[in-house]
């Protein structure tokens, strides 16, 4: 309720809304395990994200990013699974609020020759250790919410 009242006070102020991103939670059914990325400016792990594309859903463009960052291919979920806020830093020294619509990703295999394979590096965590490796509270949150292989058996 607090979040909801300073932000419509901060639009009443003139400040804009933050832009969107869609990020893809790539998710292996098989073991639980989420699949990260490293960014391309510091390095850190993160899932694929990018800016919605026109002329398809936030889903399909959370898979397209999937597919350029990471080589993933699969079959995502058309809705929302969360979102979660961070700070984008510019090139110019400041940053801008983003806010990240998050939807899952069941994977059905990696490819070996993707478009920003010399760019990044990918690696399969377990959603409790993928969380201590992101930097995003939301996510960290978000991930530690997934259930792990051992409880989705029980």
């Amino acid at each position: 309720m607090k979040g909801n009242f300073r932000e419509r006070l901060g639009r009443l102020m003139g400040r804009k809304p933050p832009e969107i991103q869609v990020a893809a939670l790539c998710l292996d059914s098989s073991n639980g395990k989420v699949l990260l990325v490293t960014s391309r400016g510091t390095g850190r792990w993160i899932v694929p994200k990018g800016w919605p594309m026109p002329g398809i859903s936030l889903a399909d463009a959370a898979l397209q990013e999937a597919w350029e960052e990471a080589g993933v291919r699969g079959k995502v979920n058309q809705n929302s699974i969360g979102r979660y806020k961070y700070d984008k830093e510019q090139d110019r020294g400041f940053s801008i609020p983003i806010e990240v619509h998050v939807y899952q990703v069941d994977v059905k295999s990696l490819a070996d020759d993707f478009l920003e394979v010399k760019e990044r590096k990918r690696r399969w965590y377990k959603p409790e250790r993928a969380a201590e490796l992101v930097a995003e509270s939301g996510l960290k949150e978000m991930l530690r919410a997934l259930p792990s292989k051992r409880e989705q058996k029980a």
